[in-house]
């Protein structure tokens, strides 16, 4: 099975990092989220990957290029023209990378990737998340909903505590940090979908967010299950979402990184 990762977009609320790079190759730890992301795949056994590219979207490309030297340790003889690996420390990965375009949408994006995963299932995510999420287990029950699409939801923290006041007396009544939100999940990504999604995306349409007709009109059909993620999730929109992922990462407590 394919993981496709939605990794085009701008970035804009992240413009001090993202002038020079896209948004996916902003590092946690010394490494692009986009690589936090494959190994949580990875760890699952998924290993064939589908990148849609989009904004500079050579730095992508250049980064897997040079992966394997990258972690490898080698000897060069400058004289001679030649180079000796001695060992790599790569992954057992395979990364197809496709350039859909600078300003296409989400669901465009995916449309333009169809050729690369053919008529079977495929997983799905943006390039701007973590998470401890069981990718097994969101196949396994996405397989018995025998539905077309499985979505992984979360119902996120509040932003700030909750202060209960008597209006009268200005007496506080109960105080809650960081409750549950307004009770609402949320669409967090690890899609696993059958192929004919790709019918819900009109072809020779840059403007198609996947998130609105497509889902929409899955879920009004009835072909949409959820997947409920009760663990770890935190996308990175902002630096200060960064900031707190790198933290994270640094004291050895990131959840997502379930991986050895």
């Amino acid at each position: 099975m394919k993981a496709v990762i939605l990794a085009g977009g701008f970035g804009s609320r992240l413009s001090e990092a993202t002038t020079l790079i896209p948004k996916p190759m902003v590092e946690i730890g010394g490494k692009p989220i986009l690589w936090h992301i494959m190994k949580i795949y990875s760890h699952y056994g998924i290993n064939d990957f589908v990148i849609c590219c989009g904004y500079k979207q050579y730095v992508i490309k250049e980064y897997f290029a040079n992966y394997y030297l990258h972690n490898s340790d080698m000897t060069i003889d400058l004289a001679a023209g030649s180079m000796e690996v001695h060992s790599t420390h790569s992954e057992n990965w395979r990364v197809t990378l496709v350039d859909t375009g600078l300003n296409t949408l989400t669901g465009s994006r995916l449309k333009r990737v169809e050729p690369f995963i053919g008529k079977e299932p495929f997983l799905l995510t943006y390039g701007d998340g973590v998470a401890d999420i069981d990718i097994s287990r969101t196949i396994e029950e996405h397989r018995q909903s025998q539905s077309l699409i499985s979505m992984s939801v979360y119902k996120p923290e509040g932003k700030f505590g909750a202060v209960d006041i008597d209006t009268d007396t200005n007496q506080v009544r109960s105080f809650r940090e960081k409750p549950e939100g307004d009770g609402n999940w949320i669409n967090i990504g690890f899609f696993v979908c059958e192929p004919e999604v790709f019918n819900y995306i009109p072809a020779g349409n840059d403007a198609i967010a996947f998130e609105r007709e497509p889902l929409e009109r899955l879920a009004a059909e009835g072909k949409m299950r959820a997947y409920k993620h009760r663990g770890f999730w935190k996308p990175m929109d902002m630096m200060r979402d960064n900031k707190e992922l790198n933290a994270l990462w640094n004291e050895n407590k990131a959840p997502w990184k379930i991986w050895q």
